[in-house]
């Protein structure tokens, strides 16, 4: 799924977030506000992890997401 879809689907996606990520709070995923760099860098701060790693965790859920939301 595109970031333009998920940003632009952001207030639907905050549970999903949270559900992924649980070390995120509510203010986290507010501040992030769909933003794939922002929630990059509140994955990386939250879990300790490298940009290459939290980079390649949020690809895999922005795949997953292709469910929920499909283009067909």
């Amino acid at each position: 799924m595109n970031w333009d879809r998920i940003e632009g689907n952001w207030k639907q996606l905050k549970g999903k977030v949270r559900q992924e990520w649980g070390e995120l709070t509510d203010d986290d995923v507010d501040v992030v506000g769909g933003k794939r760099e922002n929630l990059l860098g509140k994955i990386q701060e939250r879990y300790g992890i490298a940009k290459d790693e939290a980079e390649k965790k949020l690809d895999e859920w922005a795949q997953k997401l292709k469910d929920v939301f499909s283009d067909d």
